[in-house]
């Protein structure tokens, strides 16, 4: 029976490859999978690849994780806060990084997920790992479910810890700290913080004022904004009438942005008002007055996803590490 012009034509399979190549299914198999046990010349490892090329073939994934007893997908949740261009560049190192060592990274739209729902969800794509930037709250039960479901390793990463997972503790206390005692050590001691109000960032905003807090000589105000002009003009507007003379603006984003609106209402940085931002953002050194921040240092995309093979590699051993941050004050003319 003739195939319908309209009928698509069947899919190469391995066997085609093995054929055009001349090697046998296994060669092919073992070249396209990256099998690091059996040593293969690169002129043939060349040849299967061309021979794939020219056929259009694509190994099938549920058919090699079946052979392998799981999957290649680390799932990622995508994040539903403003992360900022800090935590973007690392996240996009580290995808890179994983692709390089033959993961399939899967980014999972978890908005409005809690974390039964969110762990059950992920689950169904059965991941050999889940990276969690710790905007969902999981527990232990939450990572035995993931565990049972296929996954080799949960990694967290957040200002706590997690039984049962990889926990990359990341102490956001550290950001206030050295920002409030920047402030402190250039004799302003009545200290506004900013909380932003967008949801989610609370992760990171509580544990900075905490550590703002713990400044000795600081005396901190929480001050409550959201990401948007008429919020920063509402706040210059009233700065008169809260007695203080430096704040600590969240991050460089809120800090450019409250640094318009203190200008537009006539304050002088930083002789009537102090500013300082954090994640040293390039954008800060071009303002005028330059922006004072507090520089933080995250593990490169490449330390993390070496982190994310160790543990596929070695599911039994579960550690906890809390040296993946660093903050640093950076003095310029804002402050």
């Amino acid at each position: 029976m003739s195939q319908s012009p309209n009928t698509p034509p069947p899919a190469p399979t391995s066997a085609d490859v093995a054929r055009r190549a001349g090697v046998s299914r296994a060669t092919v198999s073992y070249v396209l999978n990256n099998a690091e046990a059996v040593r293969i010349s690169e002129p043939t490892r060349r040849k299967v690849r061309e021979a794939a090329e020219e056929l259009g073939y694509v190994p099938h994934a549920a058919a090699r994780s079946l052979r392998a007893g799981h999957t290649r997908i680390v799932l990622l949740p995508a994040s539903h806060v403003p992360i900022g261009p800090l935590y973007s560049t690392f996240l996009n190192e580290l995808q890179w990084a994983l692709r390089r060592l033959d993961y399939t990274v899967v980014q999972y739209g978890s908005l409005g997920l809690g974390g039964d729902e969110a762990a059950r969800a992920w689950a169904e794509l059965r991941p050999v790992a889940v990276i969690s930037l710790g905007e969902i709250t999981l527990s232990a039960h939450n990572v035995a479910t993931l565990k049972r479901a296929g996954a080799r390793a949960v990694i967290t990463m957040g200002p706590v810890s997690v039984p049962g997972a990889h926990a990359l503790v990341m102490d956001q206390t550290e950001v206030g700290v050295r920002a409030a005692a920047h402030l402190v050590e250039r004799g302003r001691r009545r200290i506004g913080v900013v909380v932003p109000e967008e949801e989610g960032l609370e992760l990171f905003s509580a544990p900075r004022l905490e550590g703002a807090r713990s400044v000795e000589g600081a005396e901190v105000r929480a001050l409550p904004m959201a990401y948007s002009e008429e919020s920063a003009g509402a706040l210059a507007a009233r700065w008169g009438s809260l007695g203080l003379d430096a704040v600590f603006a969240y991050n460089d984003e809120y800090a450019m942005l409250l640094m318009r609106a203190f200008l537009d209402a006539g304050l002088r940085i930083p002789e009537d008002v102090a500013v300082i931002g954090a994640d040293d953002l390039l954008i800060g050194r071009l303002l005028r007055p330059r922006l004072s921040t507090v520089q933080i240092e995250l593990p490169t995309g490449d330390h993390l996803a070496a982190l994310v093979d160790q543990a596929v590699r070695e599911p039994a051993e579960v550690t906890e590490r809390h040296d993946l941050m660093a903050a640093v004050a950076l003095h310029r003319e804002s402050t």
